[in-house]
């Protein structure tokens, strides 16, 4: 790595039934990747355990040095690949919709925990986290939200002026809310300038269906690479330099300072 990232989003199905499944799961898409191994392979929202799984999230939570961790950090040294993923951590008493990058060498490199719920059963299980954390992979600069988080605007914007120049989003966003996907994910990466990777499920888990449209989207807002509706394994070349490009071309985050209520 130097001057850019090879990144891939893999679009996972959903009714994998418990851990180790999904681990398999992984370890064959990787497996029988062709190519050049990405830098960096990225997964959906509470992969770890399911998302749609109801009260089993407290049983299934783990910290962030649990069993499932280990099994993705074995994975990330067996393939030389940096590994993202969603997982329920566990912290005493609380839960939180997680999610960590584990870098090559089997190291956590990155960590968020979700920082808006959504009503229902979220908000019911889980506490939100509280800080968006940068961290270095390469020459890149990468901030972790977890799906809702970027149906902000202001979520994007924070990331952003702290520097981020790739945002990261594993997701499980149902079959209904499609829009998030096809234009509200680019416009988050156009009104900002950064690549944006979207992570998200497809077909079926316990009646809940799921868009898939898992995308990675260039800082002008324009699809590097998209999914369907059915498994997938997305990956693009993203190039530093377009990032700046971008922020140059339209200079929204120098240029909101002009607005009289900031």
């Amino acid at each position: 790595m130097s001057e850019g990232l090879h990144v891939a989003v893999a679009q996972c199905p959903a009714d994998l039934m418990g851990g180790q499944a999904r681990l398999e799961w992984l370890d064959k898409v990787l497996a029988d990747h062709e190519g050049a191994m990405p830098d960096l392979v990225i997964l959906p929202e509470l992969f770890q355990c399911g998302y749609n799984i109801g009260d089993r999230i407290s049983e299934l939570a783990e910290g962030k040095a649990g069993v499932f961790s280990a099994s993705v950090a074995a994975l990330a040294r067996a393939y030389g690949a940096a590994i993202l993923y969603g997982y329920a951590e566990r912290q005493g008493i609380r839960i939180f919709n997680a999610a960590q990058c584990i870098d090559k060498r089997g190291a956590v490199v990155g960590h968020h925990r979700k920082l808006v719920l959504p009503p229902g059963f979220e908000g019911d299980h889980f506490t939100p986290g509280r800080e968006c954390q940068l961290f270095r992979f390469g020459e890149i600069t990468i901030a972790i939200l977890v799906c809702y988080d970027v149906e902000f605007p202001e979520s994007l914007r924070h990331v952003a002026l702290q520097g981020a120049e790739l945002v990261i989003v594993p997701t499980a966003l149902g079959a209904q809310w499609g829009v998030v996907s096809e234009r509200l994910v680019p416009t988050r990466a156009f009104e900002n300038g950064v690549f944006l990777c979207y992570a998200n499920y497809c077909g079926t888990e316990s009646g809940l269906n799921y868009y898939g449209g898992s995308c990675i989207v260039a800082p002008d807002g324009s699809d590097l690479a998209r999914a369907g509706r059915g498994p997938a394994l997305l990956d693009a070349h993203l190039n530093k330099a377009a990032v700046k490009e971008a922020q140059d071309r339209l200079p929204y985050l120098r240029d909101r300072l002009a607005l009289p209520w900031i």
